[in-house]
C-alpha cells in the first residue's frame, strides 16, 4: 500500500462578518497520520505526523529519545503503509535492541507532544551532550538563513499548517529543511537527516519556525548543536536548559533583528 500524500485538497467557503456573498473554492490541508515506530518486532510509539521523510524521522527520534547514540546503531529502517496508518520499523544493533527493550516506555503521541508517556518527573528527557564551545556564528549568517526560510517551506506554503526545522551552514545557507504538523517531529526529521548525511554539529546552526520549548532544546543538545534560532519566543525552562547545555538561544527572529537570550558571546558581527 502506498504512503498517504503530504497534503489533500478540501472544499471550503469563505464568509465575511458583514454578510457579503460567500466565496467558494478549495484549500490544501496538511495530512496528519499515525506513525507507529516499531523496534525489532515491539511497538514503541504512535506519533501523529506528516508522512514524509520517515526514514529521517526514525533516526532523529531514536537519537533524541535516547534509544541510540549514533547512526551506526541503526541497521535498517522500513516503512509499511496500512489502512490505519504507517508502521515505521527500525532494526537496531543486537546489543542496543536489548538495552532498549529493557527500558522501553510506551508513548501515545499527539501532534504537539514532546513528553507523552512520562510517568515521573525524574523521567523528563535531559541530554548529556554539551554544545560545541568554540563555534562562532555571524549575525549576517542568521539573517541570510531567515531570508531563505520561507521559500524552503514548500508544504508550509501550500497548507499554512506545518512547522519547519532547518540546518544552516555557517554562512547562513540552508543545507536541509524538514516540515511536519508537529514541531518536535520536524526537528527529529531534520536531526535524522543530518545523522544520515554525517553532518557535523560544528558546521552550522538550527533554525526553527515554532516556539522554543524545553524539549526542542534537549533535542538540539542531543545533536550537539550550539546555536538555536527560533521564530517564536522561548519558554522559561527552554532558557534554563539552554544555559545548562551552553547553547546560544536566539528567538523572536525577524528580518531586521533577533533577540538573544543566552550565549551572546558566540555571535559575531561579520
Amino acid at each position: 500500500m502506498a504512503l498517504p500524500p503530504c497534503s489533500v485538497s478540501a472544499p471550503m467557503r469563505i464568509v465575511t462578518y458583514t454578510g457579503d456573498a460567500a466565496r467558494f473554492g478549495e484549500r490544501a490541508l496538511a495530512v496528519e497520520t499515525p506513525i507507529n515506530l516499531v523496534y525489532g518486532s515491539v511497538p514503541h510509539a504512535v506519533m501523529m505526523a506528516t508522512p514524509a521523510d520517515l526514514e529521517d524521522f526514525a533516526y532523529g527520534f531514536s537519537l533524541t529519545e535516547g534509544i541510540v547514540e549514533g547512526a551506526e546503531e541503526i541497521r535498517e529502517t522500513r516503512v509499511e503503509a496500512g489502512p490505519d496508518g504507517v508502521r515505521l520499523h527500525v532494526e537496531l544493533a543486537p546489543g542496543r535492541l536489548r538495552e532498549h527493550l529493557a527500558r522501553k516506555r510506551a508513548i501515545s503521541g499527539r501532534t504537539g507532544c514532546g513528553v507523552c508517556g512520562i510517568e515521573d518527573l525524574a523521567e523528563l528527557p535531559r541530554a548529556e551532550m554539551g554544545a560545541v564551545s568554540d563555534l562562532r556564528v555571524s549575525l549576517p549568517a542568521i539573517a541570510r538563513s531567515l531570508a531563505g526560510l520561507d521559500a524552503a517551506q514548500r508544504l508550509g506554503a501550500e497548507t499554512r499548517a506545518v512547522h519547519a526545522a532547518a540546518w544552516a551552514a555557517l554562512d547562513g545557507a540552508l543545507v536541509a529543511v524538514r516540515e511536519d504538523v508537529g514541531r518536535h517531529n520536524a526537528l527529529d526529521k531534520l536531526i535524522g537527516g543530518l545523522m544520515r548525511a554525517g553532518t557535523a554539529a560544528d558546521q552550522g546552526f538550527l533554525v526553527i519556525t515554532s516556539r522554543c520549548s524545553f524539549e526542542m532544546v534537549e533535542k538540539a543538545a542531543r545533536l550537539g548543536a550550539a546555536v538555536i534560532v527560533a521564530i517564536s519566543a522561548p519558554t522559561s525552562l527552554a532558557l534554563d536548559r539552554a544555559r545548562v547545555h551552553g547553547i546560544t538561544l536566539c528567538a523572536i527572529a525577524r528580518a531586521d533583528s533577533v533577540t538573544v537570550f543566552t550565549g551572546a558571546e558566540r555571535l559575531v558581527a561579520a
